[in-house]
């Protein structure tokens, strides 16, 4: 597989380069804030970073498996999405966080988490009156 480059300016001297681990594919993204949040806030948490993706790239990015757990903090997107536009020094990379209780996050807590992924392809959607594919029977019904 083609190696991909990522430029990248660290704004938090505290927190190590993020790098592409051997196992897994997804690259950890750590606070570059110590943050207090009391149940029920919200707060956008500085990541630290900005990128340069590679040309037709957009990175995806999460909450890493045990944000919850350890931090009581889910992410108010559900998903975050940055294109290969966002790119300039001063686009920091954030994690819109809600707390769920009361909590502290330090500088270098790791708590999310990206993978690049190739932009969608342009589409030209056609409207139909029937689809050829078979129904499967409404929505939530494959666990029937």
């Amino acid at each position: 597989m083609e190696e991909k480059k990522i430029s990248i300016v660290m704004h938090c001297e505290d927190i190590p380069v993020p790098k592409q681990l051997e196992k897994g594919d997804w690259i950890d993204l750590r606070a570059a804030e110590n943050i207090t949040m009391m149940r029920g806030d919200f707060k956008i948490i500085s990541l630290g970073v900005s990128m340069k993706l590679p040309d037709g790239y957009e990175a995806h990015v999460l909450p890493r498996s045990s944000t919850f757990k350890n931090f009581g903090i889910i992410m108010a997107n559900g998903m975050g999405i940055i294109d290969n536009s966002y790119c300039g020094t001063d686009d920091v990379w954030g994690f819109p966080a809600i707390a769920v209780r009361d909590t502290e996050i330090h500088i270098g807590d790791r708590i999310a988490q990206f993978r690049i992924v190739e932009n969608q392809p342009r589409v030209n959607i056609e409207i139909v009156s029937e689809l050829s594919g078979a129904n499967r029977g409404g929505f939530g019904s494959t666990g029937v």
